[in-house]
């Protein structure tokens, strides 16, 4: 515990302590963002039955149609129409709209010459400009999914995306992992919570709260209380004790956790009988990253205070507890070339601000930006993921193969780039 952990190392130790969330069932209506707790098969088939793809006229294709065949239209489907049955002559129909069983095959309109209509203006006779194929222009019924297809797999997260297929299937309910509950105190009496308050000398905005309940939030965790509390552990022992008490699957500080003369959350945690397991990595920014277990099965992050440090611990090892209990894999980075040289020393994993750029021949590469330093937020604004410099890199050298991952754990890709 006393020697910096690697960066894979403490991940790996994160994930041995984390134990499986249970289901629950919720309403499609809320899954938005949640983690799939089993497999889903369709109930029903997408589309759910023969529809027209085209505005025209259904008919049922025989082989003595040809070009200037004469058809009667005796009937009409638009969209919404129920069930309707014809075995012969021609249908009016609308795209969308359930084919009449006995039809087969969609004319569009501007391949059909009408001859007559009623007093409305609708088609009561057309003739054909060409022979049409048969079953053109008609959707079946499951051509999309079929009934009983497998759609998604367990620890999928469903975005929109999924949510459009799912709804489409018939489903009203899906079941999904409890979000874990997560609660964060920073730590500081220099810290002003209200926005575009006035400082005093020595104070400054506190930036990572507001930060970090929103990254956590879309990583997956159900943020349930956020404090600021002053520099002393009487001020901070009776909140996470009272949050170890209530089993928050998560607990989070933020400073007071290096080896300073305030930094009190190590003396907290031990007072509350928290095991540490790792209390150093071999990483910048985030060296004194603290990760403990205590309570109910709690698990403890101290994060540093500099904003970019705790973004990085929140970001990578936190955003892997949320996966492991929610039974996401295990993220996989892309690995996309270095814009530029890039030289580190050895032994340490970098985490740094990264930009991409897409070449004029439509080459993507990975830029890391200028401002690594863990107090700097604005170089956010430019930065689109994490670039990783791995422990044995020293020289990397434009063109190398870097890991990189989206800037927010929510993204679904880092592959947010501009024009070089």
């Amino acid at each position: 515990m006393n020697e910096p952990l690697a960066f894979d190392a403490a991940l790996a130790t994160i994930r041995d302590c984390c134990r499986l969330l249970p289901a629950e069932a919720v309403a499609l209506a809320h899954a938005g963002g949640r983690v799939l707790a089993a497999p889903v098969a369709a109930p029903r088939p997408l589309p759910p039955f023969d529809n027209a793809g085209m505005d025209g006229f259904a008919l049922r294709w025989t082989p003595d149609l040809a070009a200037g065949s004469e058809l009667a239209v005796i009937a009409e489907q638009a969209a919404g129409d129920g069930i309707a049955g014809q075995a012969a002559d021609a249908c009016s129909i609308m795209t969308g709209a359930r084919l009449p069983d006995g039809l087969d095959t969609v004319v569009p309109v501007e391949d059909c010459r009408v001859l007559s209509r009623d007093a409305e203006g609708r088609p009561t006779r057309i003739a054909l400009a060409a022979l049409p194929a048969a079953g053109q222009y008609v959707r079946r019924a499951g051509s999309d999914v079929a009934p009983g297809q497998h759609v998604l797999a367990a620890g999928i997260r469903l975005d929109e995306e999924a949510l459009m297929v799912l709804r489409g299937i018939g489903l009203r309910n899906v079941l999904v992992r409890r979000r874990p509950r997560l609660a964060l105190a920073c730590t500081g009496r220099e810290l002003v919570d209200a926005d575009g308050a006035e400082l005093a000398p020595g104070q400054i905005a506190n930036t990572n709260g507001p930060y970090l309940e929103r990254l956590l939030a879309e990583a997956g965790a159900d943020v349930v209380e956020r404090v600021t509390v002053t520099d002393s552990p009487e001020a901070l022992a009776p909140v996470l004790a009272r949050w170890l008490a209530d089993g928050i699957e998560l607990v989070v500080t933020t400073g007071a956790v290096s080896k300073g003369r305030y930094d009190f959350v190590p003396d907290v945690l031990a007072s509350l009988g928290a095991d540490v397991r790792f209390h150093s990595l071999r990483m910048r920014p985030g060296r004194p990253l603290l990760f403990a277990t205590a309570g109910r099965g709690s698990l403890l992050f101290g994060l540093p205070g500099n904003p970019i440090s705790s973004a990085i611990g929140a970001r990578f090892f936190i955003d892997a507890a949320v996966r492991a209990m929610t039974g996401r894999p295990a993220e996989t980075p892309v690995q996309l070339p270095l814009a530029a040289d890039v030289r580190k020393k050895p032994g340490i994993r970098l985490v740094q601000k990264a930009s991409l750029a897409l070449s004029a021949d439509g080459r993507l590469s990975v830029r890391v930006l200028a401002g690594q330093e863990s107090f700097r937020t604005a170089p956010l604004l430019e930065a689109r993921a994490w670039a990783m410099l791995l422990e044995a890199d020293t020289h990397l050298q434009a063109g190398c193969l870097v890991a990189v991952h989206p800037l927010r754990p929510g993204a679904t890709s880092c592959l947010d780039a501009s024009p070089a």
